[in-house]
């Protein structure tokens, strides 16, 4: 295991698991009041907000932001805006946690897009039976709601999926962002993709002729914006600056297990036995592309 990954750092990136899980379970229950382009709005607006009081215009961020505006309108759209409304619209008919296990194939769609839109991520021995292990899991969630008798319907199952796969493209993506200081990349996609929310929040939902929501309803769009969203970010960069881009992805092993925990202690959520197997087939697909079990078991072979 890398050195720099301290119990203090393992602490960070518990704390970053249980909140990105956390997203999942406010906006399930956001979603029952507000409807999903509004909520998306919601959350990248008020997040995006917290963002620039925390940056307080430093890392030359107004300039970075005139002069890529085009590039941040792109992120925004693949990695904030689009897979927020999809996994939304998802969660209107499951779960909280199901929808995160079927959002934690990212990785595995990202390796799968890098493979084909650059030229140094290609195919590997390990990243080929990661990905074959993690579809296989993907099919055996998915695969139910292909029949009538699915708990589910097939196309909120899809959903998260589709999300998942914009993530994969918007991390091939950012590539370009290098240069630019993260905070200054995350309030910048956030900031766009608000932009590109805003009308269609106020066209298909109206929400000035919503009722307001109850209190804790407000209270689970605040968390999702300020904590889930704005807050996580911070987070993950200093975990990422702190131990690195590697040991900073494994939380995407962390996320489904603490939203199935929320699902289940606070939504009365139930994961059924052919969940729990799909579950397991994405995290050791998972494992298997970070690429360190992998090599030690080839290594021991």
């Amino acid at each position: 295991m890398d050195s720099r990954m301290s119990a203090w750092i393992w602490g960070l990136l518990l704390l970053l698991g249980l909140i990105w899980g956390g997203s999942f379970f406010f906006a399930r229950i956001a979603v029952q009041h507000i409807p999903p382009l509004t909520l998306v709005f919601l959350r990248l607006l008020l997040a995006g907000l917290a963002l620039h009081i925390y940056i307080a215009g430093r890392f030359d961020i107004y300039s970075t932001l005139k002069a890529r505006w085009r590039e941040f309108l792109i992120l925004g759209l693949i990695n904030n805006a689009l897979p927020h409304a999809l996994i939304f619209f998802g969660q209107t008919r499951i779960g909280a946690g199901l929808a995160a296990i079927l959002n934690a194939t990212t990785p595995i769609w990202t390796v799968l897009i890098a493979n084909y839109l650059t030229s140094d991520e290609k195919l590997s021995s390990a990243k080929i039976a990661g990905c074959l292990v993690g579809l296989a899991g993907t099919i055996v969630l998915v695969g139910p709601g292909l029949s009538a008798s699915g708990q589910a319907p097939f196309w909120a199952l899809l959903l998260p999926v589709l999300a998942a796969i914009s993530y994969g493209f918007a991390a091939t993506y950012g590539k370009r962002f290098k240069d630019v200081p993260a905070p200054v990349t995350a309030a910048g996609q956030l900031t766009a993709s608000s932009l590109i929310t805003l009308p269609l929040s106020l066209l298909a939902d109206r929400p000035w002729t919503l009722s307001l929501p109850p209190l804790d309803i407000l209270l689970a769009v605040l968390a999702l914006a300020l904590v889930s969203t704005a807050f996580a970010y911070i987070l993950y960069f200093r975990i990422m600056a702190a131990a690195g881009a590697t040991n900073a992805s494994l939380v995407t092993l962390l996320v489904p297990p603490s939203a199935i925990l929320l699902g289940v202690l606070f939504l009365g959520e139930r994961l059924a036995v052919g969940e729990f197997a799909g579950m397991a087939l994405i995290g050791f697909g998972l494992v298997i592309l970070d690429g360190r079990a992998y090599r030690l078991l080839v290594k021991a072979a």
